[in-house]
């Protein structure tokens, strides 16, 4: 087997989407990641990528945008792991995949280097290809514009310190993250407002070739229990769907929930989306 290094997000995803696309909504992190990084280079001015060949076919495949987890696609071949994190030569903070290759890819590295893993945080990867309406609730959505700036950010940071750890991609370049949403054409945020006063938010982004990932999702905790996110999340999904919010619409979208949150998942299938696989976040110290 052969590792390559692409120095660009479009010579590895010409490289691996053949790998990445067997499966996409399991890879829609990794998918995401690399075609935003591509069009968007200035969010992540650090990027490193790693594609695995037997051959001619790629066989695994990872990315990194420092000083982040490194992200890891499916292996096709016993081995390619192997090859993988022999090639990489970061002092890496951590990985985040499906499983089982993410503790897989955690039991070589920890082999290889003497760290220690530690799963972080373990999330389900949710797909949905048509919207089952929700109960009605009072409100309607709306798209959030540059007026919004400041309860966007700082709806993004509260929903980042609830929800993840220190040091998630969510904490680090809040404010270049929500800027970059609020004026690229295939992402953005909603809001759900009720009387006139926003109430929950839901954002999109990291497109891949046929979906677009959706989240976060989020309500302040005075708010919740009464349908808000339910009904925005409906509406969101809707409107990537069909068009309305993504230029030529979607095939599908998906979202990541943690599994430690029931409520969370029975939101989301309630409205039609259905789990795929389960993700792992492993630190490594």
């Amino acid at each position: 087997m052969k590792v390559e290094r692409p120095s660009e997000a479009d010579a590895f995803l010409a490289a691996a989407e053949p790998l990445l696309l067997c499966d996409e909504a399991r890879h829609n992190l990794i998918l995401g990641l690399a075609g935003t990084t591509r069009d968007a280079p200035g969010l992540y001015p650090r990027r490193e990528f790693w594609v695995v060949r037997d051959g001619k076919r790629p066989v695994a495949a990872a990315l990194r945008t420092p000083p982040h987890n490194l992200v890891l696609a499916r292996p096709a071949e016993d081995g390619a792991l192997e090859a993988l994190a022999a090639a990489v030569t970061d002092e890496l903070p951590g990985v985040i995949g499906a499983m089982p290759e993410a503790e897989a890819f955690a039991a070589l590295w920890a082999e290889r280097t003497g760290v220690e893993v530690r799963t972080t945080m373990r999330q389900g990867v949710y797909a949905l290809t048509r919207v089952e309406p929700p109960p009605p609730v009072p409100g309607r959505a709306r798209v959030a514009g540059a007026i919004d700036r400041e309860l966007v950010l700082g709806w993004w940071v509260a929903f980042a310190e609830e929800a993840l750890h220190e040091g998630a991609p969510e904490h680090d370049g809040a404010e270049a993250a929500v800027d970059h949403r609020l004026e690229a054409p295939t992402s953005g945020f909603l809001l759900w407002e009720d009387d006139g006063r926003p109430v929950s938010l839901a954002g999109w982004g990291g497109p891949t070739p046929n979906g677009v990932r959706v989240g976060p999702v989020y309500t302040p905790p005075e708010l919740r229990g009464r349908g808000y996110a339910t009904a925005l999340t409906a509406e969101l999904s809707r409107g990537l769907l069909e068009g309305g919010l993504f230029p030529g619409g979607r095939r599908f979208c998906f979202l990541y929930t943690d599994l430690a949150n029931p409520t969370s998942n029975a939101i989301y299938e309630r409205i039609g989306y259905r789990r795929v696989c389960e993700s792992a976040e492993i630190a490594f110290r």
